[in-house]
């Protein structure tokens, strides 16, 4: 029981809550592809690029609310960064444009960042035990599948009821109502004295001189670009490319009996499954070498992907999909900010997990433009399957390398 009070304190729930309700809308913008392209007579690229913008400006924005957070607070950080996703997701309920769509995806991508991983997990992880802080990062990270298996099915329904423009006001709502947390939201500061005596600029810098880091940064790529793709595009991929549901089975018996509908909802058996990987990769980083089990995952996503392009779309092979590429779907998450903080301490860990994440959320630009923009070439995502396939061996490989030693260990040496 000891163990279990020293886990789930309050920062961990607080922050568990914020990115439930932070990824939970983030998760529904696939849903509105098909709705905004139909009603607004946009091409499939258009959309898509302001997807994937949204997802270039959270990985740019990663790193300066991680720094604002270590600078003014976590609390203020967060503020800020809920108040900008609101503004964002108004404007957009508000535009016709392509271009005000993309202009305004800025907004929403800077809110997540402040609102999402780079600043909660760093708080997490200082309030965290060093014994605990695999499994808090893991629960905090499966938190965002929470939101994940919430959000997209909640976005079909609110569109049965209104528009997609009220749906976004509606969204709005919510992002500011998780302020109301914060005032449980505080974590103690590295009490290594070494941490603290040391500047930001130091221990950027020798990260940066630190080609461990470099691997980590450069390996963080294809998981952005596979679950940003999948998450963009999948619901239209299984509306359009997914064989008949047929009348009478198990789908149809559930409620399920559009394409449509199996779209959404495989969004949300990926997010259902990863909770349980990355609970699971989570345990694990607290056991065995990080690196060893990053490379791992990315083989087995490789894996399925490829099996998955290669075999007939049919319900039965998108659920089978979902589920095993959940399973390996964000565990990637609580072991690469674990390594960081791992190998370069918790004390300026948001800042230097943000650096890292800005080349996730680089894979998740190009993930997500380049599937709307080969969409709209050849008419069909092929292409970009197989581009992540190859992205995702290629991690593999890249994780292999990594010193995972604290650097005062490594200097020693």
């Amino acid at each position: 029981m000891q163990t279990s009070a020293r886990l789930f304190n309050p920062v961990l729930i607080v922050g568990c809550v914020i990115i439930i309700v932070s990824f939970g809308i983030r998760a529904t913008f696939g849903v509105f592809q098909i709705p905004v392209a139909a009603e607004l007579g946009w091409l499939r690229t258009e959309f898509s690029l302001a997807i994937a913008i949204q997802n270039l400006a959270w990985g740019i924005g990663q790193p300066i609310f991680g720094a604002i957070a270590e600078k003014i607070g976590d609390k203020r950080a967060i503020v800020i960064g809920a108040l900008v996703y609101a503004l964002g997701l108004v404007l957009t309920a508000f535009s016709t444009s392509p271009l005000g769509h993309q202009i305004y995806a800025w907004l929403i991508g800077f809110g997540i960042a402040g609102t999402g991983f780079g600043v909660i997990l760093a708080v997490v992880g200082r309030a965290a035990t060093d014994e605990n802080r695999s499994m808090s990062l893991a629960i905090a990270a499966a938190a965002g599948s929470f939101g994940q298996i919430v959000g997209p099915p909640g976005a079909e329904w609110l569109l049965g009821l209104m528009s997609w423009q009220t749906t976004f006001i509606v969204f709005s709502g919510l992002i500011l109502a998780t302020l109301f947390t914060l005032p449980f939201l505080s974590a103690p500061q590295p009490v290594n004295k070494a941490e603290i005596e040391r500047s930001m600029g130091a221990v950027l810098g020798q990260a940066f001189r630190d080609p461990s880091y470099i691997l980590i940064f450069v390996g963080f790529f294809s998981c952005g670009y596979q679950v940003a793709f999948i998450t963009a595009h999948f619901p239209a991929f299984v509306t359009e490319l997914c064989g008949p549901i047929e009348p009478g089975g198990m789908l149809y018996s559930m409620g399920i009996t559009t394409t449509s509908a199996l779209g959404a909802i495989s969004i949300s058996l990926i997010g259902a499954a990863n909770i349980v990987g990355t609970l699971m990769a989570g345990w694990a980083g607290s056991r065995l070498p990080k690196k060893y089990l990053l490379a791992g995952i990315y083989v087995g996503r490789t894996i399925v992907a490829a099996v998955f392009i290669m075999f007939p779309i049919t319900p039965l092979t998108v659920i089978v999909f979902s589920v095993t590429m959940g399973m390996l779907w964000l565990a990637t998450v609580p072991l690469t900010s674990g390594l960081v903080a791992y190998i370069y301490g918790v004390r300026y860990m948001g800042t230097l997990y943000g650096f890292v994440f800005l080349s996730h959320q680089i894979g998740s630009f190009l993930g997500v433009w380049l599937g709307g923009r080969l969409y709209d070439v050849y008419g069909d995502y092929t292409l970009v399957w197989w581009i992540g396939v190859g992205v995702g061996a290629f991690s593999a490989i890249v994780h292999l390398p990594i010193r995972e030693k604290p650097v005062h260990d490594l200097q020693s040496a």
